[in-house]
């Protein structure tokens, strides 16, 4: 048994025996003591206590804890707590976790919660709120230092310790203008290692990161990672600094987007919620809508076959093949729209770049088509040997068709999943909506199309 699981069974067992005592001021103690994650797994293994742990605590160390408990944990403790004790745990949640928090919220909730707030965090609380659902806004906090570039370093420390403790990190100090434009911001290391007398604005270079408050909060993660920063101011259209943006909020949100496209990408709508959580109903929400397309999408593959039923009549052999060659299409597709999408996300690839993605999917088809269809040419022809008059005196036109079909199918399986990504993208639509099964779904149809119009071209006259 590692070291690690022998500590939380301990602490389990302590945490047990206080409470079978009912001596509150030792389980406030004993609470307070741990450490912040060993108090959330106390939470995930004993759910049925996560109220009185909470309510126990100290304030400031139970808003440490809430913010790391998932949404419908936090939605719990709150309905349970007395209403002080939601108070005090609201008014000192950042106002970006408490905004995160809110919006998970049903409106009715929203109000009966924004009443508890002070006047000054229910003003900051409904400003964020009032910013567009996944933009930068929302998860931006004004908790923040700042200074004007006439300040010394002298002062601009003196600042520090005066505001510094309310602020979401001091990692990274912030000048504006008379008018609150931001004109650069400054690492505390530079501020350290410069002499008390300098003044800020001949230590500033003007280089500065900042996301507009409009922004996707997509494009703030691309930001974060090109620029290995720890926070990135926020301003509006005008310049003027609203708050930051720290590196936690966007690994949360990294996070969340991750989880988003996973089940996107899988033909499902986002569940927005853990899946052992979530209802049977509403589960079969969530799906059914994406299989019912996918359905229907695949009943054009049906028609398809129906306008070609008198050749495959004629060539019943024909419809061996039929899996293989959709198969083959789907999966190169599904392979071009997974790599397009997890390039999109990270920033590897634009929309600008679709000519050049193009060409080279267009390549990588063209290579890859001849790889199987080469494949398939010679499993007509090994079959054809192994059992003579299987596929008649015909079997090289046969053989010919499978190969080139396939070559045709593969090419237009990558151009289709490389290139509805970045159409859906231009559209303003989310990329990952181009999933595997709709991607197959759609290659379906046109392979079809694709097979039956060369086995035409090069069976008629001869079995067609």
């Amino acid at each position: 048994m590692s070291a690690e699981l022998e500590d939380e069974i301990i602490l389990s067992e302590v945490f047990l025996e206080i409470l079978s005592k009912e001596d509150m001021p030792l389980l406030k103690e004993f609470l307070d003591e741990q450490n912040i994650s060993d108090v959330v797994e106390l939470i995930n293994e004993f759910p049925q206590h996560e109220g009185l742990i909470i309510d126990t605590m100290t304030v400031h160390r139970a808003v440490s804890v809430f913010k790391l408990l998932d949404i419908n944990q936090q939605k719990d403790i709150i309905k349970g707590l007395p209403a002080r004790k939601t108070a005090k745990i609201l008014n000192e949640l950042p106002p970006d976790d408490r905004t995160d928090f809110f919006e998970e919220l049903p409106k009715a909730a929203i109000r009966d919660l924004i009443k508890l707030l002070d006047p000054e965090e229910r003003k900051i609380t409904l400003s964020l709120l009032g910013y567009p659902e996944d933009s930068v806004g929302r998860m931006m906090t004004p908790d923040y230092v700042y200074v004007y570039p006439h300040y010394t370093v002298a002062q601009v420390l003196d600042n520090i310790r005066k505001y510094g403790k309310n602020s979401e990190t001091i990692d990274v100090i912030y000048i504006i203008d008379e008018l609150g434009c931001l004109v650069d911001d400054i690492r505390i290391r530079d501020l350290l290692l410069a002499k008390p007398n300098d003044v800020v604005k001949d230590i500033i270079d003007g280089r500065y990161v900042a996301l507009n408050v409009y922004d996707d909060q997509e494009h703030a993660s691309q930001v974060f990672k090109m620029n290995n920063r720890v926070a990135i101011p926020v301003v509006d259209d005008n310049d003027v600094l609203l708050g930051i943006v720290t590196i936690d909020d966007i690994l949360w949100v990294t996070n969340e987007e991750f989880s988003e496209d996973m089940q996107k990408m899988g033909g499902t709508e986002a569940l927005n919620e853990p899946y052992l959580d979530i209802s049977i109903f509403k589960l079969f929400k969530k799906r059914i809508t994406w299989l019912v397309v996918l359905f229907l999408g695949e009943m054009l593959t049906a028609t398809a076959m129906g306008y070609f039923e008198g050749e495959i009549a004629k060539v019943i052999v024909l419809t061996t093949f039929i899996p293989l060659i959709l198969s083959s299409g789907g999966n190169t597709g599904s392979q071009a729209s997974t790599l397009i999408i997890q390039a999109m996300s990270i920033g590897e690839i634009t929309i600008e770049d679709w000519w050049k993605i193009l060409r080279r999917e267009i390549l990588s088809g063209l290579l890859l088509g001849i790889v199987l269809g080469i494949i398939g040419f010679f499993r007509v022809m090994v079959w054809h040997y192994i059992s003579p008059g299987f596929y008649g005196d015909h079997w090289i036109l046969i053989a010919s068709t499978i190969g080139l079909t396939l070559v045709g199918v593969v090419i237009w399986g990558t151009i289709t999943g490389s290139m509805l990504p970045m159409v859906l993208k231009r559209l303003g639509a989310d990329p990952a909506v181009s999933s595997a099964p709709f991607v197959a779904t759609l290659v379906d149809v046109t392979a079809i199309l694709i097979y039956f119009g060369l086995a035409f071209l090069f069976l008629q006259g001869t079995l067609l």
